[in-house]
């Protein structure tokens, strides 16, 4: 483990390099430290609209994120796991997502994700939805 991190990111040697798909394989967390879990998180603000537009959608996820996180001290650079749910997933989302994540994540250092494409999520017009779960030491 990093020295003052109880998060470590990493990408083993023997198994392709993720980090262009915006995910990393290895977040390992000191057990010592307390964990924050985010429910899914939608597309949409306070007044529940959802955008047509798919990276508008995406952006506000990780908004919603980011305001959950601050709410208990933590940043996006905290997030160990996310898990990203993806209505009628194609390679031009992910592309999109890939190009967010990058923005959020510059160094490369991105959160264990699994990506589900699914048909539909809870609410009707909803894109995609991401949980997290984060390390605070």
């Amino acid at each position: 483990m990093m020295e003052n991190n109880p998060l470590e990111i990493s990408n083993p040697a023997g198994i392709y390099d993720p980090r262009d798909h915006a995910y990393s394989h290895v977040a390992t967390v000191t057990a010592a430290d307390l964990l924050v879990f985010v429910a899914g998180q939608g597309g949409s603000r306070t007044d529940g609209v959802l955008s047509d537009d798919f990276r508008t959608q995406v952006k506000i996820v990780f908004e919603n994120i980011e305001i959950a996180l601050a709410s208990k001290g933590l940043k996006m650079n905290q997030i160990a796991k996310l898990t990203t749910l993806i209505v009628d997933y194609n390679e031009e989302k992910h592309e999109i997502l890939i190009e967010e994540s990058t923005k959020i994540w510059p160094d490369l250092k991105f959160p264990v994700n699994t990506l589900i494409p699914v048909a539909r999520l809870a609410l009707k017009g909803m894109l995609i939805e991401i949980d997290a779960t984060a390390v605070n030491s």
